[in-house]
């Protein structure tokens, strides 16, 4: 098993880095094994939403110990003077912004047309702004019935899951996921060690893009990190973990909110079957403005497939694809119980 797992994983890296500037990084798990491909471990990249996945299991390590609930208000973690909208007598609660099913748009109000148009486009998305949106937004649906992927809505449970912590973002993941699980390259601002190993991001056509600084907004999309520090997330989401952090990683698989009759939202994640199999899959992909990524885990197969790309060509289809040839080069599922649990 351990030559073919490097065998797929080589060849999904050399596909991917065969026609674009800039490097691409290819991991993977089946069971104890693992194999990398690609650029040279070390290499930092730009994960973009995947941030979501770290943002949710926050979430639930604080729920698990009592902290905050999934189903507590979010203006229960806000100051006194922000108001959070309401829609047809339902509140916005703490699930609901890990899940996307809050209501709030897909990016607050006040950042259109200021930024996106510029090269590092959420640089300027204060904490203050970020409060002042939600205060003056009305909700597109009502809190807890429909699926509206929002950045707004993660970067808002980020923020006010470590004000609530007394701290900011990058220390709360820290203490609360990078450090239990020996991730040491994974954080929001780089030191300049670090900072020396950030891949340069590119455009799909090949040019040079800026870093990104997503400021108050970290919490939907503003993580760096590697394929060894990614794959250890891996690894505890298909077990062992730690046992706190297991109670947590369970919470976030066992909540669901259906999309459609083929997927599911969870905290930090999309459920699906893998194309063209009945191999159901958790996954999150990522996107800044010179980089790509995906994280999918199949916790019933033991298997799971990590791609980093410092270009913006897509690396959901061909990580997907190479979860699906681990899967069926293996044994059976392990006899898990299936997620029963809902969000709103």
């Amino acid at each position: 098993m351990t030559s073919l797992l490097d065998d797929l994983a080589r060849r999904t890296a050399k596909r991917l880095g065969a026609r674009q500037r800039g490097v691409v990084a290819v991991g993977a798990v089946r069971g104890g094994q693992s194999a990398l491909h690609g650029a040279d471990p070390g290499t930092l990249f730009e994960i973009g939403s995947v941030t979501k996945t770290f943002t949710a299991l926050a979430l639930a390590q604080l729920t698990v110990r009592g902290a905050v609930g999934l189903d507590q208000p979010l203006r229960d973690l806000l100051p006194r003077d922000i108001m959070a909208p309401e829609r047809g007598g339902g509140v916005i609660e703490l699930a609901h912004l890990a899940c996307h099913t809050s209501g709030l748009p897909r990016l607050p109000k006040g950042l259109l047309p200021r930024g996106l148009f510029r090269s590092d486009p959420y640089a300027g998305c204060t904490g203050e702004l970020l409060l002042d949106g939600l205060r003056r937004t009305r909700l597109r649906s009502v809190p807890g019935t429909r699926f509206r992927y929002s950045n707004f809505g993660a970067g808002l449970l980020g923020l006010a899951l470590a004000r609530h912590a007394g701290t900011d973002y990058d220390t709360l993941i820290q203490a609360e996921i990078c450090r239990p699980l020996g991730m040491t390259d994974t954080h929001v601002v780089l030191d300049p060690a670090r900072t020396a190993r950030l891949a340069g991001g590119h455009s799909r056509t090949g040019r040079p893009r800026p870093p990104w600084h997503l400021a108050a907004l970290a919490g939907a999309g503003g993580l760096h990190s590697t394929v060894p520090d990614l794959l250890r997330l891996a690894r505890a989401q298909i077990g062992p973990a730690p046992e706190e952090l297991a109670e947590a990683i369970a919470l976030t698989h066992t909540t669901a909110h259906r999309i459609n009759a083929r997927a599911a939202v969870h905290p930090g994640w999309i459920s699906a079957n893998l194309p063209r199999s009945q191999h159901r899959v958790l996954f999150h992909t990522g996107g800044t403005g010179g980089y790509r990524s995906l994280l999918a885990v199949a916790p019933e197969h033991r298997a799971a497939v990590v791609i980093l790309n410092a270009n913006t060509r897509p690396v959901d289809r061909p990580g997907l694809n190479l979860l699906a040839q681990i899967i069926d080069s293996g044994p059976g599922p392990d006899p898990v119980p299936a997620a029963t649990g809902a969000a709103g």
